[in-house]
């Protein structure tokens, strides 16, 4: 085994005090990159011909050829392996299965464990690996090329397979992870467009590269002709597989950290691609002053970089003679050079170019005698083609000293000569050549390796992570969205966070089919968004990441629906059977519901929900059957969808509109009482925080308070609040006899603690498919729910003004969802929850807890004749309810839900309320009668935000209470509608509940009857 030192090859000895090894069958460089020195060096490693793995010691820049062999355990024999320039290091097994070495650093270069995984198909062996800085890539005895996902230092065994078209026998990955191969027609390949955002490439395209003596001598060739960039790789960077300092002559210090050669005339002549007719040209003997300057041919060797190690070692620099180019004689015409096909037995020709190591080192002992570079090396067009009896049968390529500039067009990297555009083409682009009409050339060639071939996409970023375990803090993490796409057009993705704890690299990773939610959250006034799966909802612990600008998180948003969508076949604007709902922060999402979601027997479970954002902010939302979805904002702006999808305005979509919403941020000053100073804001070591939010568990002073998310902006100055509920007196105080109990406006001999709110007002400015609809600020919204089949053509839509005032729209329809104007009914009271069910029955809540009935509503009589006081539940003030089909659910100030019984169409007030369940803020009923909930939080999950969507199961004609409940994602949610799904799923017998409820909280069955209506 021999090393390149300078001008002389050094044997490295296999013998030392150690075991030494036996002959050597494979060997590979790598880990220069592992070292942030400029210094670098690499690491060798070898396989036996009895299969062990050994790592050779102690090479440097002053000894490359290293001090000694150290033998690596395997737990199996070895028949290759491959290193990449940073922590990577890939065995071959001889049984076909593959080794992956763990734990490689500075500190620990021939790393920890070993990892087996198995081939890419458990039918196939695998033949060959090759290494990059961040990927692997396989072949199987079957000539099939395969690529590993998701490989990176956090992950160095990949995540899986993906199958990359082609037929190779060998693949080698160079510079900038890009890969040659040599194809099972013994031809030389390049993979076509790899780049970070692409690792596995878009396409193969032959190499051309054939040898050949022909004594005729070849025209220089103009620049423009030739413009490929190959970078030589320097100390600093990359190893070198070129031995220019040695073998042509000094190099200029100054230019030697990344010295790029370009092809020109004077120093490498491009052959095969010249102009025949282009007459002969004279070709001086430039100075010996010039010679150094110009810049040196660029030889593309093996991955050998002995030679940049010995640059500082102290040798007489000896001036060499320039190669030149002797004139051609006159009258010499160049056949043209023939080409790779691009089809099994068709193709045409394009230039090529030999680069042959014995063939440099015969000219550089020809220009002693007066010989030029075309005697020794020869004219590279010949008239045989790969395939043919004298071609050239590639055995072994590597590309670790050559690096392609996608810019550049290279003549023996096209399959019709120079290039005219990028190589980063695209699959469609490499297709059309592979589909282009060609002449036969070699029948023999049967199969080429060009192919509509699988690819993999990959996004990567930084970004910070809410770490799961305890201390919990934000971590700074790499993240890395890798997307497959199938040769049939089929993606799947995965999206990784990578991370270091305790100076070991680790990774999460996140299936985008298992993906349920993309939701933005506030935390810490971070851009930070939350990452559900099925599996994170039920634990209630999602993946939290945070960007460090707004849009960089709505791009990674973006990315990540985008994939999700895609994979589900979700495009375009939500259906008309859509759940529609908002999170406490004001995004608005949607569900497409299945026909299993309302299933008796087997419905949906509710954290396998998917739920994708809509652009847009509200506070609430409420839709129908037949498409119609209205929205009111937190400053009350009634909104309505304009029917569309989209993130930004454009001719195409011209709905998506300046939508804007004001919202108050609250503080509250609490003060005791002290019998020396009167109130003050020294309180007892149990009371709450003299600043503290409405709950007064945590603290918040209005210096330290901040919008809800960095997307707001303050629009003015903290003031007094005197609209609170309750009253306050006139410095805006309300009174108690201690904390927490409630609070009134006045001062009682009884109130030991009084508080106040302080407010401030904050804008936030976003765009979507909402139309503002003037001018009315509204509270609440309701639409009447119907079926599929239903045919109006008017849809009642009942409203309460912010200032309580019962409304009616007109005319409301598909066609014209905003409708026409505003019908006001009369109330001798301010209301505050209003809802339409089947059958135009209206009910509604008042400000006191009052529930009132609707009566004689019908489109001929839109807005009825005159309201029945409905006696609410004992010592309960109901706050928000829902009507279905036949059914009426409500909530009360404490979280309890109730069910209205005895409900008839000739008595379609109900006779009593029934108790369900407890711990709900928001219930929406559908209509097939259905009923989701909104709440407050799950039972074993104290720490959990407020606001989870719950599904009562087993709702049908005999149960319309249902029988349990079914957790689905959270917290932070705002508010639910279900009244556009009316899609009837086939009944069939509901089966008892197995297993402990899902319910939010025990069940109470309850029953208070309640007197006959009253007529107000």
């Amino acid at each position: 085994m021999f090393c390149k030192a300078s001008t002389v090859s050094l044997q490295i000895p296999l013998d030392s005090p150690k075991k030494p090894p036996l002959p050597l069958c494979d060997i590979s460089c790598g880990g220069w990159e592992m070292s942030d020195q400029s210094g670098r060096y690499p690491y060798l490693w070898g396989v036996s011909q009895q299969g062990q793995v050994w790592f050779r010691e102690g090479i440097h820049p002053r000894v490359p050829e290293g001090t000694s062999w150290e033998e690596v355990e395997v737990p199996r024999e070895v028949a290759q392996l491959s290193a990449g320039p940073g922590d990577l290091l890939w065995a071959l097994l001889w049984d076909g299965n593959l080794l992956v070495r763990t734990g490689l650093s500075l500190d620990s270069p021939t790393g920890t464990s070993w990892l087996e995984v198995e081939s890419p198909s458990k039918e196939v062996e695998a033949l060959h690996v090759a290494v990059g800085v961040s990927v692997v890539w396989v072949v199987t005895k079957d000539f099939k090329v395969w690529f590993r996902r998701g490989v990176n230092s956090h992950n160095p065994c990949g995540s899986g397979w993906i199958s990359i078209g082609g037929e190779m026998m060998m693949v080698d990955v160079g510079l900038n992870d890009q890969v040659w191969a040599v194809g099972e027609d013994r031809g030389l390949y390049f993979r076509m467009g790899v780049t970070q955002a692409e690792p596995s490439g878009n396409g193969w395209i032959p190499v051309s590269a054939q040898w050949g003596i022909n004594k005729e001598l070849i025209p220089p060739r103009d620049e423009c002709e030739f413009s490929g960039h190959l970078t030589e790789t320097s100390q600093g960077s990359a190893p070198s597989g070129t031995d220019s300092d040695s073998e042509l002559g000094p190099t200029n210090s100054e230019h030697s950290a990344t010295p790029v050669l370009e092809a020109a005339a004077p120093s490498i002549v491009p052959l095969g691609g010249g102009d025949p007719s282009a007459p002969p040209q004279e070709v001086k003997q430039p100075s010996s002053a010039s010679q150094q300057d110009a810049p040196k041919a660029f030889i593309p060797a093996s991955d050998s970089f002995i030679n940049s190690l010995v640059s500082d070692r102290d040798r007489t620099s000896t001036t060499q003679p320039s190669i030149t180019e002797m004139p051609q004689e006159d009258g010499v015409e160049l056949p043209p050079a023939p080409v790779l096909p691009t089809l099994p037995a068709t193709g045409h020709d394009v230039p090529f170019m030999n680069v042959d190591l014995e063939g440099a080192g015969a000219a550089r002992s020809a220009q002693a005698a007066g010989r030029s570079l075309s005697d020794v090396l020869g004219t590279l067009e010949n008239s045989q083609g790969i395939g043919e009896e004298d071609g050239p049968v590639w055995a072994w390529v590597s590309g670790g000293g050559c690096d392609v500039d996608a810019s550049s067009r290279i003549s023996w990297l096209s399959s019709t000569g120079p290039l005219s555009s990028s190589l980063s083409l695209t699959p469609v682009q490499s297709a059309a050549w592979s589909e282009q009409p060609q002449k036969p050339q070699h029948q023999e060639i049967t199969r080429k390796p060009l192919e509509r071939s699988n690819s993999v996409w990959v996004r990567k970023g930084a970004l910070r992570w809410w770490r799961d375990w305890k201390p919990q803090r934000w971590v700074d993490v790499g993240v890395a969205l890798e997307q497959s796409t199938k040769s049939d057009g089929r993606k799947d993705s995965i999206f990784f966070v990578y991370y270091t704890q305790y100076d070991e690299k680790k990774y999460l990773q996140v299936f985008i089919n298992e993906v349920t939610a993309l939701v933005p959250v506030l935390q810490d006034c971070h851009y930070t968004f939350a990452v559900y799966t099925a599996e994170r909802t039920k634990q209630r612990w999602p993946l939290i990441l945070a960007a460090p600008s707004g849009k960089e998180m709505n791009d990674w948003l973006d990315l990540l629906s985008d994939c999700c969508c895609e994979w589900r076949g979700i495009a375009g604007a939500p259906t008309k059977q859509a759940l529609w709902s908002t999170t406490s922060k004001g995004d608005i999402m949607v569900h497409e519901p299945p026909l299993s979601l309302e299933a008796a027997a087997h419905p949906l479970a509710c954290d396998l929900m998917f739920w994708r954002q809509i652009p847009g902010h509200l506070r609430c939302i409420e839709s129908n059957s037949l498409g119609l979805v209205w929205g009111i904002g937190w400053d009350g702006t009634a909104w309505v969808y304009s029917g569309s999808f989209g993130r930004q305005p454009s001719s195409v979509n011209p709905e998506i509109h300046l939508q804007t919403d004001v919202r108050s941020v609250h503080v509250y000053e609490n003060q005791r009482w002290n019998p020396m100073t009167g109130y003050t804001d020294k309180g007892l070591p149990t009371d709450r925080p003299m600043w503290s939010d409405e709950s007064g568990l945590k603290e918040c002073t209005k210096g330290s308070t901040h919008p809800p998310s960095p997307q707001w902006s303050w629009v003015s100055e903290w003031a007094v609040d005197f609209s609170v509920p309750g009253g306050t007196d006139k410095e805006g105080w309300q009174y108690a006899a201690d904390f927490p109990t409630t609070f009134h406006g006045h001062k009682t001999m009884k109130d030991f603690v009084r508080r106040r709110r302080w407010t401030r007002r904050c804008k936030i400015t976003v765009r979507g498919p909402w139309k503002m609809v003037p001018p009315i600020h509204l509270s609440d919204i309701s639409l009447m729910p119907c079926l599929t089949q239903s045919k109006m053509e008017q849809v009642p839509v009942w409203a309460l003004s912010d200032k309580g005032d019962v409304l009616c729209r007109l005319g409301v329809s598909p066609q014209n969802p905003a409708g026409s104007s505003w019908l006001h009914v009369g109330t001798d009271q301010p209301f505050k929850s209003i809802s339409i069910g089947g059958a135009n029955q209206v009910w509604a809540i008042a400000r006191d807890g009052a529930v009132f009935y609707r009566g004689s509503v019908s489109p001929q009589n839109p807005a009825g004749e005159c309201w029945y006081h409905i006696p609410s539940p004992p010592r309960q003030n109901l706050r928000q309810l829902s009507v279905g089909r036949t059914s009426v659910f409500a909530v009360d100030d404490n979280g309890n839900l109730w069910y209205r019984q005895g409900l008839t169409p000739s008595y379609p007030q109900g006779s009593a309320w029934e108790l369900i369940s407890n711990n709900v803020t928001k219930v929406s009923v559908g209509p097939l009668d259905q009923v989701w909930i909104i709440a407050e939080g799950v039972p074993g999950f104290p720490t959990e935000t407020p606001g989870s969507v719950c599904h009562r199961l087993g709702v049908g004609p005999m149960a319309p209470k249902g029988l349990s409940w079914d957790y689905g994602i959270g917290g932070g949610w705002e508010h639910i509608s279900v009244r556009g799904n009316s899609a009837e799923p086939l009944r069939g017998p509901v089966p008892p509940p197995g297993g402990p409820s899902r319910s939010p909280a025990l069940q109470r069955p309850a029953a208070q009857v309640n007197g006959s209506a009253v007529c107000v």
